[in-house]
């Protein structure tokens, strides 16, 4: 498995929200740039950190014309949860067979206390508004996520 390429249009998917509704990422494109970011599991530790970063960020984001998208294998209800529990203030994606997170290359082997199991290795894209990969994350920190997107989408808008 390999991420797709910089530069290339992200590929596209259709995924259930927190609330059940279908989104499309093409249906962003021309409008918005995207952070989408695979995590591993609603609700766990790790995550929930990572989450309330960005919904902290959420005004600075969308100063920078970006929305996000949290892609986990988790089913509807238990986003639903998740997102009412933390108040989170962005679109969560159920991704239950990772067919998407497998098309994104970020299914894939993990260490978890000496277990090895398949899962999401927790990964950030950005795609332009354009539908074009510009950058992946694949080293995330789950304290510092939301600073190091702002630090990049910074870094893009004045470079763009």
């Amino acid at each position: 498995m390999s991420f797709p390429k910089i530069g290339n249009l992200a590929p596209d998917f259709i995924l259930s929200d927190q609330q059940g509704s279908p989104v499309q990422l093409t249906a962003l494109r021309g409008t918005q740039n995207v952070l989408l970011y695979f995590y591993p599991k609603a609700m766990t530790p790790g995550c929930t950190v990572q989450a309330c970063g960005l919904r902290d960020v959420q005004a600075e984001l969308a100063a920078l014309n970006t929305v996000v998208l949290a892609v986990s294998p988790d089913p509807v209800k238990s986003l639903k949860k998740f997102a009412e529990r933390d108040e989170l203030n962005f679109t969560l994606l159920s991704d239950p067979d990772h067919a998407v997170a497998e098309q994104y290359g970020v299914w894939g082997m993990k260490k978890f206390m000496g277990r090895e199991f398949m899962g999401i290795l927790r990964t950030s894209f950005f795609v332009n508004k354009e539908g074009r990969l510009v950058h992946i994350m694949d080293k995330v920190q789950t304290k510092t996520h939301h600073d190091d997107v702002l630090a990049l989408l910074k870094n893009h808008a004045n470079a763009g």
